[in-house]
């Protein structure tokens, strides 16, 4: 059996459920909601998963390390690029990743993402924020 894959297309419409459609009253913009939206995919968008990630006024949403993600990124006041660079040893394979965060994070509208050359290189750039 196939594992089960869910096309960006997919995630952009879950992405839209989960965001208000509606303007805020005299803005013309919809409101938007507390949390990141965050996404891993792989080269060529062979594969994508994404979750979302709230940081107030407690760590929850469906990232499976909220607490430990939310810690990291008050480390460095949000910014992920910003995050630490982990001592891990990692192959020189290459397999990109790219990941993604969009949202609000402390009142901040985050748009960001970066390509990593491989997952581990992801894991150690990013700690347990991309890790779901």
């Amino acid at each position: 059996m196939r594992p089960l894959t869910v096309t960006s297309a997919a995630l952009l419409a879950l992405a839209a459920a989960v965001a208000p459609a509606a303007a805020a009253p005299g803005t013309g913009t919809p409101p938007r909601e507390p949390g990141l939206f965050l996404t891993v995919s792989g080269d060529d968008n062979t594969w994508i998963r994404g979750v979302l990630l709230t940081c107030e006024p407690t760590p929850s949403g469906h990232h499976p390390h909220a607490a430990r993600a939310c810690a990291e990124l008050d480390a460095v006041g949000g910014d992920f690029a910003a995050l630490p660079v982990a001592p891990e040893p990692c192959t020189m394979e290459y397999a990109p990743v790219t990941v993604s965060a969009s949202g609000e994070f402390r009142g901040r509208p985050v748009d960001w993402h970066r390509t990593f050359s491989n997952a581990c290189h992801l894991g150690a750039g990013t700690g347990y924020v991309f890790r779901f």
